[in-house]
């Protein structure tokens, strides 16, 4: 494969036009633990995965940074800058980059020669075994996608394939030239794999920074046409999205969880997921009640009620409460809670309530749902909802393996098929949560406020 990096090749826009594009599910990045991200020269980390370390760094886990070439390479026959000199000012840009995107990241530069990491291979291999076992166990493994087109990409993406297969850790691989040989319907693009890291307009914008501050890549040295830069404005523009883009395979199961399920979970315990005693569930129902944006609902319905802890601060705020669940040991368990509000074991997947409600709460329950029965509720959820009504979702956002599909994933979603006003959202590492609205006035508008 050939291509020129200086030329603009395939628009960003027809790649964000392409549906598959679009429905790209949100992975379950890892906000926790040890991250090392790896990038075959200096920048490949800002563009490929500088998102990635803002929301890694933003949660208190910065994410480690490898660069395994000297980025020598880049501006072969410049007048202006020779080898030496071309490698000292890449080393002080990718250190200006890390250190906007994620000021406590460790920044490696191991300073094999760039364009021929083919032939180090070996010394390769042994340099990032060295760095990975340098420390505690690697949770998450970030590097270069063997199928980039560039050789040292290849290398690298194999590289970090085998010693994350050795480690036992998470592996994703960032697609660079990708965006700029091929097109939505090469039989090249994994589409199969891909899979998306939502970013804040925060990491948004410090990624924009970072890019920049890779000066000889993004800006001419000289009028001389050995120094124009490497990277063509129009194929910057693949990497100025809201979402960053992984080939990361997924373990998870596809199908939408059953009943029993969750029988079984509720016959081993109480409280399994620790509703009653755990400050991050009382802190989440407090954030959840908060962010309401109506002091007082006539008619509601909680899908996924569980033993009804949630139920009962909901209760107080509404006429008339449905709370439904699949499991009938759980809504066994809050008709002895919340005595007075109307429980069903239902199962939604099947089949959805009549409405009208003027508020509807699905709270940890999307990702039990497979992405098309996902999407065939949230659907059901808007035919349901009153005129001026209210629909909030909140979900955990750390991977868990028995789960059809994630937190972030769930959130996308919802985001992407609805047609309601976001009136409030929240982020953090450990959860999402969403209000949505058809009315829609701020608070301080519907009081008269404002």
């Amino acid at each position: 494969m050939t291509f020129d990096g200086r030329a603009p090749g395939t628009p960003a826009a027809v790649w964000s036009a392409d549906e598959r594009f679009g429905a790209l599910p949100a992975l379950a990045l890892r906000r926790t633990g040890r991250t090392v991200v790896v990038a075959a020269h200096p920048d490949d980390e800002t563009l490929g995965a500088g998102g990635l370390l803002a929301e890694l760094s933003d949660a208190g886990h910065p994410a480690e940074v490898v660069v395994v070439s000297d980025g020598s390479a880049s501006h072969p026959g410049s007048p202006t800058l020779g080898p030496s000199d071309l490698v000292a000012r890449r080393r002080a840009e990718v250190l200006d980059a890390v250190r906007l995107l994620s000021p406590g990241s460790r920044v490696a530069l191991l300073g094999h020669p760039d364009g021929a990491l083919r032939e180090a291979r070996d010394a390769v291999e042994a340099d990032l075994r060295a760095v990975l076992a340098d420390g505690p166990p690697v949770d998450q493994l970030v590097a270069n996608w063997r199928g980039d087109g560039h050789r040292d990409h290849r290398i690298v993406g194999e590289v970090c394939a085998t010693l994350a297969d050795e480690l036992g850790c998470a592996l994703l691989e960032y697609p660079l030239w990708l965006w700029h040989w091929a097109t939505p319907d090469d039989p090249r693009v994994p589409w199969d794999a891909l899979g998306v890291v939502e970013l804040t307009d925060r990491s948004v914008v410090r990624k924009h920074r970072a890019v920049a501050a890779h000066v000889t890549q993004v800006t001419p040295l000289s009028a001389d046409p050995s120094d124009a830069p490497t990277l063509h404005p129009a194929f910057l523009r693949a990497f100025d999205r809201d979402v960053e883009v992984f080939v990361g395979a997924r373990s998870t199961p596809a199908e939408t969880l059953p009943g029993d399920f969750f029988d079984a979970t509720y016959a081993r315990h109480d409280d399994p997921w620790g509703y009653t005693d755990r400050w991050y569930e009382e802190r989440k129902r407090a954030l959840t009640l908060a962010t309401l944006p109506d002091r007082r609902y006539a008619r509601a319905l909680e899908i996924g009620c569980g033993i009804g802890v949630l139920t009962a601060e909901l209760a107080r705020r509404v006429d008339d409460l449905l709370a439904v669940d699949v499991s009938a040991a759980a809504v066994d368990r809050a008709r002895e809670r919340v005595p007075g509000v109307r429980f069903e074991v239902a199962d939604v997947a099947d089949g959805l309530p009549d409405g009208p409600f003027d508020l509807i709460v699905l709270s940890e329950v999307g990702y039990y749902f497979s992405r098309p029965t996902l999407t065939r509720v949230l659907t059901g959820l808007r035919d349901r909802l009153a005129p001026g009504g209210t629909l909030l979702a909140c979900h955990w956002r750390h991977p868990v393996a028995a789960y059809p599909l994630t937190g972030d994933e769930v959130h996308r979603a919802l985001r992407r098929t609805t047609d309601l006003t976001l009136l409030a959202g929240h982020r953090e590492a450990d959860l999402l949560l969403d209000v949505y609205g058809d009315d829609p006035r701020s608070v301080a508008e519907r009081t008269g406020l404002a």
